[in-house]
């Protein structure tokens, strides 16, 4: 066969074909379609991303209870290891984890930092170091903090 007559596409392209002629006329979006539940395609990159941190490093959750008026540590905090370290095996460094835990909100409270935001990152960045240092792995670390 000539090779005008040949047509190889690629993924997504479309071809208008008649009685005496092929010819590419666009495209259409086409490609990999993530199916989640009853959502079709609307899983984004970022999800994803976090399901694949999540699956590698595991979860550790701290929560703490902090006073509405001065900001001290009422109860917690409390740390949540999921998919992270064995709790039984490594209590040694959760006790670690929480000793920072509540140095670290004690320090905030003792220097009038209320933003949730500037607490929860110095919570992340200084817990995520000592774990680092200590296991070599980086786990997604969500502090949950509420006033009472």
């Amino acid at each position: 066969m000539d090779k005008q007559h040949i047509y190889i596409g690629d993924v997504g392209d479309t071809v208008e074909i008649c009685d005496d002629y092929m010819k590419p006329v666009g495209t259409v979006p086409a490609g990999r379609v993530f199916v989640d539940g009853l959502g079709v395609g609307d899983v984004g990159s970022i999800v994803l991303r976090d399901r694949k941190h999540l699956a590698q490093d595991g979860l550790l959750i701290i929560v703490a209870s902090l006073d509405v008026y001065d900001g001290h540590v009422i109860s917690g905090p409390d740390i949540v290891s999921r998919g992270f370290v064995y709790v039984r095996e490594s209590e040694g460094l959760l006790d670690e984890v929480r000793k920072l835990g509540l140095s670290i909100l004690e320090d905030c409270a003792e220097k009038n930092i209320h933003e949730w935001g500037a607490i929860k990152n110095r919570l992340r960045e200084e817990i995520s170091k000592l774990i680092s240092q200590r296991t070599r792995r980086s786990p997604m670390i969500l502090p949950i903090l509420q006033e009472v």
